[in-house]
């Protein structure tokens, strides 16, 4: 009995540039020209913000771990500022009529990573 076997090939863009650094209790990934959502920052459109709480830096296969954080700083524009998803919270008690309906949407920042 033969079988078949099929392989299934994905193509990921592989990344040899990137940083991981935290803001807001969150760590994200910069990647040089990619956009990031996160949480909501003092400033207006077009203006710049530097990050610096960089934890991991990989450039060209030379990675470094800060230990805490490293010396260095990730440098990105602000794009826009925007709300979250719709978060709905719907409480209720059985037997009691009791129903509470509640919406949240969290606000947050769109920036461009520039350099690092």
């Amino acid at each position: 009995m033969k079988t078949k076997t099929t392989e299934k090939t994905t193509t990921q863009p592989i990344f040899s540039r990137y940083a991981i650094f935290q803001t807001g209790g969150k760590q994200y990934q910069a990647i040089e020209g990619k956009t990031v959502s996160i949480e909501k920052l003092d400033g207006k459109e077009g203006d710049s913000v530097t990050f610096d709480t960089l934890l991991i830096k990989n450039g060209e296969g030379d990675v470094k771990i800060g230990q805490p954080h490293l010396n260095s700083s990730v440098k990105a524009t602000i794009v826009r500022h925007m709300k979250g998803p719709k978060l709905v919270i719907f409480k209720f008690k059985r037997r009691k009529k009791s129903r509470v309906k509640r919406g949240h949407r969290q606000p947050m920042t769109i920036v461009r990573i520039e350099s690092f």
